[in-house]
């Protein structure tokens, strides 16, 4: 079973707390080009929901998208954000605790939601369904516990996200390519979620990196499921070559591809 997909893994090592996730967010929100922030704009793609939404966020992880926007939050909205991982709930708790918001937090797994048929306004999947072992499963049980104007927010990948981070692995380590899950990505999501949801939309968010700080990307490269293999003889040749073309170019710059499926029961 691949690490991508590996419950145990995810939850007691890659997401056994917030360490890797915010190793990760850190390079986008010190050096992405696109200002107005991901978070900033996925929460955009929410306000149509109604007044009085009833939201669900599976795969929560720290709780950065409601720590971004609390002011926006509309205070009728009732919130719950799941995820498998104990310590990223707790993450969430601790972020989340400060803007006094009556928000439920509990460990659910996407395969086996834990509530009622047609119980939520919105669900919110956040780079996470690539993550899940039965997505078919999963799926069928979002599409179980939205109403029926019900909407998915399922955000993802592109194919050539981050693909030069990649690149300089397999380098690095002797032409190895690195894995990334191609299970949920923007070039193949739609026709999974068609299977379960007669309406799909896809919105791009135009972002790229231009980097000026290479233990920032090292940070990164670290934190992967994907990579954490490499030995310490890699990663130091892979440090060596990003100082040179640091020091050559005097920025790296590393393509981004990320966006948004709106899946309407």
């Amino acid at each position: 079973m691949s690490k991508l997909t590996d419950q145990a893994y995810l939850t007691q090592i890659q997401y056994k707390d917030s360490g890797n996730l915010n190793a990760r967010l850190a390079i986008h929100q010190r050096f992405s080009t696109n200002s107005y922030g991901w978070f900033n704009w996925l929460f955009d793609q929410l306000i149509e929901l109604p007044v009085n939404a009833n939201v669900l966020e599976l795969g929560c992880g720290n709780g950065e998208l409601w720590k971004e926007s609390a002011s926006r939050i509309p205070a009728g909205w009732a919130l719950t954000l799941t995820d498998l991982s104990d310590g990223m709930l707790d993450a969430a708790w601790r972020n989340l605790i400060v803007i006094k918001r009556g928000i439920k937090f509990e460990q659910v797994d996407v395969q086996s939601i834990p509530y009622a048929d047609k119980t939520f306004d919105a669900v919110i999947a956040n780079y996470m369904l690539y993550h899940v072992p039965d997505r078919q499963k999963a799926f069928s049980e979002i599409r179980r516990v939205l109403k029926d104007d019900g909407v998915l927010f399922a955000a993802t990948s592109g194919v050539n996200h981050l693909r030069e981070m990649y690149q300089w692995v397999a380098r690095v380590n002797g032409g190895k390519t690195a894995e990334f899950s191609l299970q949920f990505i923007l070039e193949n999501g739609k026709d999974q979620l068609q299977e379960f949801f007669p309406r799909v939309e896809l919105s791009r968010y135009p972002d790229e990196l231009r980097v000026t700080d290479v233990d920032i990307i090292l940070a990164y490269i670290r934190s992967m499921a994907s990579v954490d293999t490499l030995s310490a003889e890699e990663m130091k040749r892979l440090e060596v070559e990003l100082r040179e073309k640091l020091a050559k170019d005097g920025v790296i710059q590393i393509s981004k591809d990320a966006g948004l499926f709106r899946a309407m029961k």
